[in-house]
Parts: structure tokens; C-alpha cells; sequence
């Protein structure tokens, strides 16, 4: 008897194997759609208990009045009757829940510590917008905002405060908003110009096992020397004094420990609020907070890996070589030394041009007029010649070394322009050069983002006045003339791409640091006139045939098939041939809306037949006997029913839902 059972054992597991494997497969093949393995085992479970209770519902009473060929053919459609039961399981399952949404118990559990985590500084952030009066602005509610200037600075000190006690992501998110004098108020701009990206140094002995981890070896044998006491400490990384092997003086710049998890935790959370204020309010739907965050999501990001800045360091180095030399200049990275966590540079002479005043005025005013030249100059190469360009030269990242020379540092996020963007920004510096306020309008319209429709020549009357205002012979208002025109882009509905956003950026912060150079140095007279000079030289004489030449290279294939192309258009012409193809459906919002119709269509025909075999189901009967007293025809029509009923007022959701 025990040898019996444990045979029984043996051959009941791999049979129960091989039938839910049939099963599922069965049901993929007719459904014709790959699912998932774990649901589609469950569905084949589903048939081999469903089909005995539906055998015994279809069978008669005394089952041994059937003969064989009936129990077969009975036993055949309990069986299909169960596995239809089980696809339709498959597909509202499918619906509710698709394959891949639900993850895995390992997957499930990392989720719950990290939405544990993210809960609890939802709860924190919540806490500290709400002590700072900010609250109502998270709201749907049809606020306007402050509307006089003292209001305006009292709501920008609380958001500057908020941002701060927020942490070092908030932090940065605030320095980032401080340069978009476009999108705020100049009160907000004045408050968050004030935050101060600042942290308590890390301990040594942490440093030394990120610079072991990194370099593969201890410290003792990369450095010859390095100073246990940090240069200086922010919130991403501290820079420490070295000296290699061979002499030479680097720094060494060390991300903290574990500040790549936090930055992670509070761009998300930065992403999902983004998304729900959005959904919720107006004004952050005008502000784009959606494209706001994931552009300084993706900047922070390449700060917080810094071989980008390696990389940078290495681009500029050769941008600077290839252009005349200006007396400044990049540290050299050691790539050899550097990795994702470390950064090792050569160590620039100098003073910090922000306490550099006593060296300054032993140059004099001449050589001090000089260093502000090339350094603008040396700004307009990098934005004209290279598109690539520093987007933060405050006084805090330039060196001014006893000789007079200059040290541009902190390369992590730099400014990039492709070739046409280059091309409108010179052409701008040289209608600004000739006083042409036309020109100077045609050329910041290619360098913005043009809504559908626009009065045109009334924004040229508004940058016309702001050219006459600003870029007049005499004017000096760099900074406010670069927030004129932001905001005139922003009434006009233009906007402004944030390559374009980071130039004017790097312009307005060069103008403070200009000025510290030498005191009353005209940045929008020497920009002009230097406009003019550059667009001059391109068409000098002796540039001219080398300028006539390249476009004339450009120009000669387009030209070799002019003719031939020519040729077949009027043979097609003349023989009925020719024909237009146009591609039906483009534009991706063409194809959502055509989507989105065509499905609601769908569900309403679904919804309107599944209704229709319901009221013909409950019409006719009982049918066979589910249970003694449940009848088949009633509950399938019962079903349909709901299944109509749920389609239908899906449909009239979507169609008188107010975006």
C-alpha cells in the first residue's frame, strides 16, 4: 500500500507538470501575445480546477448513462469551457495589472525600503514647506501669486530659506533657479543668488578609503604628500592639497561618501512632484517644472561623476590651445589618477579673484583692462569658435596668478552649442556691432523657440526698444539688459532652449566678475565692437576665398544632382508618372490623438455588444445548471453585463473629463 502511494506520488507530479505546461501553452498559442510565465501557470492551474465543477455542472445526473463517445465529448468542453474562463482571467488580469508591473520579491522588497525612505522625507520636505508658508502654492487653487514687490521678496526669501533647510539637492536646484532671471522675478533671482553651498568637511579617514577604493593601491603610494585638511568642503565633494611622486602639485578632489544615494532619493522625489504640480497647477505647467527638473536632474548628475569634468578639463584645454593666447588657462587633469569618485588636476598658481584685490591693484589699470579683454575674448572663442563654453565663471572659479595671468576652474557642468546656435549668436554680436536693431531682431529668433503663432513685428518693436535702451553706445547694463530680454522672450510665449539660457547665463555672471577684473569695464560696448571685429575678419580679404571655398565644397554635391534630379521630374511629368507621397500620421501627436479616438471607439463597440449578448443571455433561460440554483446563461449574461456596464462609463469618463 505504501509502495502503491509513493508511485502514485511520482507519477501525480509530472503529470500535473506536463498538463499545466500544455496548458499554459495552449493558452498562449490562442491568445496569440506573450505573457507572463508566472500568470500563465496560474491560468493553466485555473483550468484543472475549473473544468471538474463545470463537468459536473454539464453532466446529468446519474453520469453512467453516458457513453463514452459522450463523457469524451463532454470532458472536451468543460475543458474548453474552463480554459476560455482562464483567458478571459489572462486578459482582465492583463488590463488591470500588465506583465512586468508587478515586480519580483527581491525587486518588491528593495521598493518597499526605498518608498519607506521616500515617505519619510515626503514627510520631511512637507514639514519644512509648510513651517515657510509655502503651501498654499502645491494646491490646485487659482492663486495668482504676490503682486507687489514687497510681497514678492517675502514669498522668495521663504522659498530661499525652505530651499536651504532642504538639504544640498535643494540647495543646488535653488542655485540653478537663480540664473533663470526668465522664468522668476528679480526679487526670487536677488534671494537665491544668496544660497550658499556649504557642508562640514568629511573625516580623513572616510577620504582615504574612497582615494583607496578609486586608485587600487593606498594612499601613501599615489601621493608623495597630501594635506589631511581639505581645501575647501561642499556639499558634493572636498578638494585636498597633493604632491605626486614626481613633484608635482595637484589637488585632489574626493566626492563624499555616500551623497550619490541622496542626490538619487531627492531627484525622485523631485520628479514626482514635478509631475503632480503639473497635473494639479497652472503656474507650474507655465514654469515647466517637468523639463525644469529633468534638465537639472541630468546636470547634477554630471557633477556628481567626475570624469565628465575630466573630460571637460581635456576639451577645454585643447579649445584654449587652438585659440590665440589671452593669459588663461585649465588645470590638467591626471586621467591615469582620476575615476568616477576622484578627480586629480594640476594645481594652478593664484589667488581666488573674489580676495585677489591687493595683486590687482599692483597690475595696474592697464594690465587690468587687458586680463577683462582676453577673458571676454577668450569667452566669445568659446562660444563662437568651439561651442563650449565655462556657464558659471563667478569669482569664486577664477585664479589670478601673481604674473597676471588667468586660471578658469570647476569644469563639472559646461555650456554646449551646436553650429547653427553658434552661427545666430555671431550673427547677433555683429548686428549689435552695426546698430542693426532688424538684424539683431531676425537673429535671436533663431535661437528661440518659436510658439504657432506670433505677432512678429510686434516683438520686433519690443526688441528694437530693448537694443535702443541697452545696447546703445554708452550703456553698461549687462546683467539687466540679459533679463530684459529673457523676460521679453517670456511675454511673447518664445522659448528659450537651455544651451541659449546657459550663454546669456554665462554672460550675466562674466559681467561681476568683469568688474571685479577692472572696475567699469563695458561688457556690452566691447562685445559689440568685438562682434563687429569678428564678423569683419570672416569677411576680410584674406579670409574671404578660404570662406568661399568651404561653401562652395558644402554646395558642389547638391549641385552634381541638381540636373539629373531635374531630369527624372520632368520625365515623370511628362509620362503621368509623377506622384507625392506624404506621410500620413508624422507627428507623434497626430498618432496619439488617432490612438486615443480609435480606442474609445473600440471600448464603445466592445461595451455596446458585450450589453447586447448580455440582455440575450439573460433572455434565454437558465440553460445548464451551475449550481442547484444558479443557471450558465444567467451568469454569463450577469458578467457581460458588468463588463458592459464598466466599458461604457470608461468611455464617459474619458469624454467629459476637463484637462
Amino acid at each position: 500500500m505504501i509502495v502503491e502511494t509513493t508511485i502514485s506520488v511520482i507519477l501525480f507530479v509530472p503529470t500535473m507538470v506536463v498538463t499545466v505546461w500544455f496548458f499554459a501553452a495552449v493558452i498562449r498559442r490562442l491568445l496569440g501575445v506573450r505573457l507572463g510565465p508566472v500568470r500563465t501557470i496560474l491560468a493553466a492551474v485555473l483550468v484543472l480546477f475549473a473544468t471538474p465543477p463545470i463537468l459536473q455542472a454539464l453532466a446529468p445526473d446519474d453520469p453512467a448513462t453516458l457513453s463514452s463517445g459522450e463523457a469524451l465529448l463532454l470532458g472536451l468542453v468543460g475543458v474548453v469551457i474552463a480554459a476560455l474562463l482562464a483567458m478571459v482571467a489572462l486578459v482582465i488580469l492583463e488590463v488591470l495589472l500588465p506583465t512586468g508591473s508587478l515586480p519580483g520579491p527581491v525587486e518588491l522588497w528593495r521598493g518597499a525600503v526605498r518608498r519607506l525612505a521616500r515617505i519619510r522625507r515626503y514627510l520631511t520636505i512637507t514639514r519644512i514647506v509648510l513651517r515657510h508658508g509655502l503651501g498654499r502654492f502645491l494646491r490646485g487653487r487659482g492663486d495668482q501669486g504676490p503682486t507687489s514687490a514687497a510681497s514678492r521678496r517675502r514669498l522668495g526669501r521663504s522659498l530661499r530659506m525652505a530651499l536651504d533647510e532642504g538639504g544640498m539637492t535643494f540647495v543646488k536646484l535653488g542655485q540653478q533657479l537663480s540664473t533663470r532671471r526668465d522664468m522668476l522675478p528679480a526679487e526670487f533671482v536677488d534671494e537665491l543668488t544668496t544660497l550658499q553651498d556649504r557642508a562640514a568637511p568629511v573625516p580623513w579617514v572616510e577620504v582615504a578609503g574612497v582615494l583607496a577604493a578609486e586608485l587600487g593601491r593606498p594612499v601613501e603610494e599615489a601621493f608623495a604628500w597630501i594635506d589631511h585638511e581639505p581645501l575647501a568642503a561642499a556639499s558634493v565633494a572636498q578638494v585636498h592639497a597633493a604632491r605626486l611622486p614626481d613633484g608635482s602639485e595637484v589637488v585632489v578632489k574626493v566626492r563624499r561618501p555616500g551623497v550619490a544615494t541622496v542626490v538619487e532619493r531627492d531627484l525622485d522625489i523631485l520628479e514626482r512632484l514635478a509631475r503632480t504640480l503639473e497635473a494639479r497647477t497652472a503656474w507650474s505647467r507655465a514654469f515647466g517644472a517637468r523639463r525644469l527638473v529633468a534638465g537639472f536632474a541630468e546636470a547634477l548628475r554630471e557633477e556628481l561623476d567626475f570624469t565628465v569634468e575630466r573630460d571637460n578639463l581635456q576639451a577645454m584645454a585643447a579649445a584654449l590651445a587652438a585659440s590665440p593666447d589671452r593669459g588663461v588657462r585649465v588645470p590638467a587633469p591626471y586621467p591615469a589618477l582620476s575615476s568616477e569618485r576622484v578627480l586629480v588636476m594640476e594645481r594652478l598658481p593664484g589667488t581666488p579673484l573674489g580676495s585677489a584685490k591687493p595683486l590687482l591693484e599692483r597690475l595696474g589699470d592697464e594690465r587690468r583692462a587687458a586680463l577683462a579683454a582676453g577673458l571676454l575674448d577668450t569667452m566669445l572663442d568659446q562660444v563662437l569658435v568651439h561651442g563650449l563654453f565655462h556657464v558659471d565663471l563667478h569669482p569664486g572659479n577664477l585664479l589670478v596668478a601673481d604674473g597676471g595671468s588667468l586660471g578658469m576652474l570647476d569644469l563639472g557642468s559646461v555650456g554646449r552649442l551646436d553650429t547653427a546656435s553658434r552661427l545666430a549668436v555671431g550673427q547677433l554680436l555683429g548686428a549689435l556691432g552695426r546698430g542693426d536693431s532688424v538684424a539683431v531682431s531676425d537673429a535671436l529668433l533663431q535661437l528661440v523657440d518659436r510658439p504657432e503663432t506670433i505677432d512678429e513685428r510686434e516683438l520686433q518693436r519690443a526688441l528694437g526698444a530693448l537694443i535702443v535702451r541697452y545696447a546703445a553706445p554708452g550703456s553698461t547694463a549687462g546683467a539687466t539688459a540679459v533679463a530684459g530680454l529673457l523676460r521679453t522672450f517670456t511675454s511673447y510665449g518664445l522659448g528659450v532652449p537651455p544651451a541659449v539660457a546657459a550663454v546669456f547665463r554665462a554672460f550675466a555672471t562674466l559681467e561681476g566678475t568683469l568688474a571685479l577684473l577692472k572696475p567699469g569695464f563695458d561688457l556690452i560696448g566691447y562685445a559689440r565692437s568685438a562682434g563687429g571685429r569678428r564678423l569683419a575678419e570672416a569677411l576680410g580679404p584674406d579670409r574671404l576665398p578660404g570662406t568661399l571655398q568651404e561653401e562652395l565644397a558644402a554646395l558642389l554635391p547638391v549641385l552634381r544632382r541638381l540636373p539629373r534630379r531635374v531630369d527624372r521630374i520632368g520625365e515623370a511629368l511628362e509620362q503621368g508618372r509623377l506622384r507625392v507621397n506624404v506621410r500620413l500620421f508624422a507627428d507623434d501627436q497626430d498618432r496619439q490623438l488617432v490612438t486615443g479616438l480609435l480606442h474609445r471607439a473600440l471600448l464603445t463597440v466592445i461595451g455596446a455588444a458585450a450589453g447586447l449578448m448580455a440582455v440575450l443571455l439573460l433572455g434565454m433561460g437558465d440553460g445548464p445548471r451551475v449550481t442547484d440554483g444558479l443557471g450558465l446563461f444567467p451568469l454569463l449574461g450577469y458578467c457581460l453585463l458588468v463588463v458592459a456596464v464598466v466599458l461604457v462609463l470608461r468611455v464617459l469618463v474619458v469624454i467629459f473629463r476637463r484637462d
